[in-house]
Parts: C-alpha cells; sequence; structure tokens
C-alpha cells in the first residue's frame, strides 16, 4: 500500500488544509505515514508568506527528494513563486486544488505529473464541504472564509487565497457542533482575516461568533487574526461578542506601522488613531484584554521619524505580544519594485524592536503572578510540563493537568513570553 505524508507549514488555515488533504487520502485507500522516513511520498503543504520561509520551502523540498521520496507541492507556494519548486516533484497543486489530492498521487503512480494551480478566478472550492480527518485534541480549526477584501502592496498571499469567500454560518456552526461532539475543547476560528468575515453574504463576523456562543457545552473560542480596516466598521457588535466567557478575550489585530504615510504606502486603508480607538473600545469593555500585534520594519520609505513614530505607538498602546518581521519583498508584489533600505539598517531596526517587545511583554506578565486565572490544558508543553492556556489565551505551563481539562491555577512566575502556574486542589 502507498504511504503518504503530509508536512505542513504556516498558518492555520494550512492545518485545516492539510486535514482535508489527509482525509481525503484515507477515503481514496491510501495509508497515513506518521513520518517523512517511512512514507513513499510527502505532500508538502508550503507557506510563502516571507522569503526566508520560501528559502526553507526550496531547500526542505530538495532535501526530501534527495533523500529518495517522492513530493507533491500544495500550499502557496506554487502561486507566489511557482519558479522556486524543485522540477523533479512529482506533482504540484495550488490552495483550491487540494481536493485533487489522491488524484496527483495516482497520476504519479502511472509515471505522470498532475499540475494544478488554478487560481481563485478559475475554482469556486468550498473548503467546508469536504471531509477532514478527525485527531486527538484540544484545539480544532474551522475555517470560517478564504481570502481577503484588502490590497496590501507586500503581501503575496492574495496571489494564492485571492478576493474574499465566506463560509455559510450554517456550515461553520455544523463544523463546531461536530468538534465539541468528539471532544475537542477549543475551537480556533481561522481565516487571513476574519474581521471582513460574511461582508460577501450579508453577515459579520460578530454575528457568527453570537452564534457559535449559543452551542451548549463547555468549550473556548479563539478569534484568529482581524484587520483593524474591518474591525472597525462592526466595533460595538464586536465588543459585545467578546462579552461571552466561550470568547478568549485575545484579540490579533495587526497595526504594521505607527506612522500613518506608512501606512498609507503598505496599502493599509487605516489610520493610527483609528488602531487605537479599536484597542481602547476593546480593553475599556474587555477586561484583561491579551493584544497580540504584528509590525514590519524597514518597509521601502520607512524613515527614521516614521520607525520612531512605530516606537512610540508600542509604548503608548503596549500590547501583550507583537510579531515583528523584517520587510522582505515578494515577487510580483508593488513593494518589490520601490527602493529597499539597506539591510544593516533593517536588523538594527528590528533589534531595537525586539527589545521593546520582550520588556513590554515581561512586564503586562508579571502583573498575573498571584493571580488565580481559569486555563485549558492543552497537552505535554514543548518547554517541558503541560501547556494550557489561560482565560485570555496567555501560554502557561503546569507540573500537570489532563488535555481538554480546565482548571483553576495560581500563577507563580512570569516571563516574557510565558507563565508558570500550580493547579487549586
Amino acid at each position: 500500500m502507498v504511504r503518504v505524508h503530509v508536512e505542513t507549514y504556516g498558518c492555520t488555515r494550512n492545518r485545516a488544509d492539510a486535514e482535508i488533504m489527509e482525509a481525503l487520502l484515507v477515503r481514496a485507500g491510501y495509508s497515513l505515514a506518521e513520518t517523512p522516513e517511512s512514507a513513499d511520498y510527502v505532500v508538502v503543504n508550503t507557506c510563502a508568506v516571507k522569503d526566508p520561509t520560501e528559502k526553507h520551502m526550496r531547500e526542505r523540498i530538495a532535501e526530501l527528494i534527495g533523500s529518495g521520496k517522492r513530493v507533491i507541492v500544495t500550499g502557496c507556494l506554487p502561486h507566489v513563486s511557482p519558479e522556486a519548486i524543485d522540477p523533479r516533484v512529482s506533482g504540484i497543486l495550488g490552495v483550491k486544488s487540494i481536493d485533487r489530492i489522491a488524484e496527483a498521487i495516482s497520476v504519479a503512480e502511472r509515471g505522470g505529473k498532475l499540475m494544478s494551480v488554478e487560481g481563485w478566478r478559475e475554482r469556486n472550492l468550498d473548503k467546508l464541504e469536504l471531509p477532514r480527518l478527525w485527531k486527538n485534541g484540544v484545539a480544532f480549526v474551522v475555517p470560517i472564509s478564504e481570502g481577503c477584501l484588502n490590497g496590501c502592496t507586500y503581501c503575496a498571499t492574495r496571489f494564492a487565497r485571492g478576493v474574499l469567500k465566506s463560509y455559510k454560518p450554517e456550515l461553520v456552526v455544523k463544523w463546531v457542533k461536530e468538534a465539541l461532539a468528539r471532544g475537542y475543547r477549543e475551537i480556533q476560528l481561522s481565516s487571513e482575516d476574519t474581521g471582513c468575515y460574511g461582508f460577501d453574504i450579508g453577515t459579520n463576523l460578530a454575528q457568527l461568533l453570537d452564534e457559535i456562543t449559543a452551542i451548549e457545552g463547555d468549550f473556548r473560542i479563539r478569534v484568529g487574526m482581524m484587520n483593524p480596516n474591518h474591525a472597525i466598521k462592526i466595533l460595538d457588535e464586536l465588543v459585545d461578542a467578546y462579552q461571552d466567557g466561550k470568547v478568549y478575550r485575545f484579540l490579533h489585530l495587526p497595526v504594521q506601522s505607527g506612522d500613518d504615510e506608512v501606512l498609507r504606502r503598505m496599502g493599509r486603508t487605516y489610520t493610527v488613531e483609528e488602531f487605537e480607538e479599536i484597542v481602547r473600545t476593546f480593553r475599556k469593555k474587555v477586561r484583561d484584554l491579551n493584544l497580540n500585534t504584528d509590525i514590519i520594519v524597514g518597509f521601502p520609505g520607512e524613515s527614521d521619524e516614521a520607525f520612531e513614530n512605530t516606537v512610540e505607538l508600542i509604548k503608548r498602546v503596549k500590547p501583550d505580544k507583537i510579531n515583528v518581521s523584517r520587510y522582505s519583498p515578494r515577487p510580483g508584489t508593488v513593494a518589490a519594485k520601490w527602493k529597499q533600505l539597506p539591510g544593516w539598517r533593517v536588523k538594527e531596526r528590528s533589534r531595537r524592536l525586539h527589545r521593546l517587545r520582550l520588556q513590554i511583554a515581561h512586564e503586562i506578565n508579571r502583573s498575573y503572578v498571584g493571580r488565580t486565572v481559569e486555563v485549558l490544558v492543552h497537552g505535554a508543553g514543548e518547554k517541558g510540563g503541560v501547556e494550557a492556556r489561560t482565560f485570555n489565551y496567555k501560554d502557561i505551563i503546569l507540573d500537570s493537568g489532563e488535555p481538554g481539562e480546565f482548571l483553576r491555577v495560581r500563577v507563580e512566575w512570569a516571563g516574557s513570553t510565558y507563565l508558570r502556574g500550580t493547579p487549586l486542589h
């Protein structure tokens, strides 16, 4: 029997796509291999959001082929940088062609090579209509839409995912109910931009959250990244939806820059003041909000003054976590054609923001020491012990706890990136 291993990189959307492909492979009679070494075929479900990521994808594909594996490439790379894919691969599928994964292997077994990299205009694939492979776990990813409504000048992901296609609320709710019935306790709502969910089908994220929180049972919902220009349109409704105890008090709101001119050049279509208005409104109504944001440093045209504006914004807003990325030009994007900043300057700015983010995160996390909080246990932690998530999705390490269990925990220690706690019995 042909054995297949699916190796996934990048976002939670890719994780969900991987489970769809695994279910389709099993349905077609293929055997799933736990490791690449034990597989005949390795499906590399790629990410291409940044240049270093793309480089890693190229190297990994070449490494697998060099070790004698037959490789099928899926994910964003075929859309963003098809020329980066090793010509020795046994098949290439785009993000809207993952339903053809079993066919791709069948074709390869007969000596052919299936190449199906349709764009979002060519295929209208509703992934919530496809099966998923159910695994033992605590968290289950539910895609709520694919694509976005933005036109960021630096982003290549939209070449793969396309414009917004929201999935029907009743289908989302159906998947949530099924996941809960199978023992999952955390639902991760995933999309390129959850903030614009439903704008194409006459609904919105707040209304979807209301439908999901109405489902009976003790579970938690983690809302994925939302862009400010869409979140602000439904702000009051959204904050109201967050009042439900089933919704993690977690907000991933990427600002990308603290300078309005840089935001304009990025094509972000909101202002720094609008970003701060969203944060103020959430913090006023949602106690202990865990605010995550993203910053791109070294974007073309970012002056010293513009960078200082970003630093000052971070000092004012004090996010719990900041994902700092050094700008790297992506093929086909507008910003890739502009004059780039010197690498040394980008590194310098990145290091400075990195130090600041750790300092702020440590300061915030220390305020939790001595508190008793509710957590959901996820399982064995990479840092040792047992990993859990607090009511606002902070990472906390415990000495003991069963996956899927809700516990009351006393926070004993705080670092910049995680907490340590002791269960109260």
